[in-house]
């Protein structure tokens, strides 16, 4: 495959990658949504369960828009994505490729704010990329959780940025 074919294919599943953990981080329903299959689609995300990306949306609004006793967000997460091993598919029939896998390491922190907890963990993403409608978008993301420390926060301030509400000037 030509190189700088195979280098587009890549640089566009990394951001598809991280377009997807910043709609995590951004607690962005429809941000995470955009970067799965239309239809179909297989996710496991071991203790949140195995399904489908829209099932998977009805989940993440759950958690990551929970709100907190003090009516500011109860979760607040950070992901980072790092050491991506992607293989782009030679192409069959086409100028462009249409298909590829990965594989990432996840470092993620979580804070419950009505817990009083943070969670530092990592895990590996395992995932397949597919183009539909011209653009990179995952048809199956694997996660295998490894290891996670969970400890208290009682004597710590934890802050975090008002919302802004739609249609507001920024």
């Amino acid at each position: 495959m030509d190189y700088e074919v195979e280098a587009r294919a890549r640089d566009a599943i990394e951001q598809l990658k991280y377009r997807y953990w910043r709609a995590c981080d951004a607690k962005d329903p429809a941000g995470f949504r955009e970067c799965f299959v239309a239809s179909g689609g297989q996710l496991d995300f071991g203790p949140l369960g195995r399904t489908d990306p829209d099932t998977m949306v009805g989940i993440f609004k759950h958690i990551a828009l929970a709100t907190a006793s003090d009516g500011g967000p109860r979760i607040l997460d950070m992901h980072h994505g790092f050491m991506p091993t992607i293989d782009v598919e030679e192409p069959s029939g086409a100028d462009e490729p249409t298909r590829a896998t990965g594989t990432w390491t996840l470092q993620f922190r979580q804070v419950d704010r009505d817990k009083g907890t943070e969670t530092v963990s990592t895990g590996e993403y395992a995932d397949v990329y597919v183009v539909e409608n011209g653009r990179w978008v995952m048809s199956e993301c694997l996660f295998t959780p490894g290891w996670s420390i969970t400890r208290d926060l009682t004597s710590t301030t934890v802050t975090y940025p008002e919302p802004v509400a739609e249609g507001a000037d920024k």
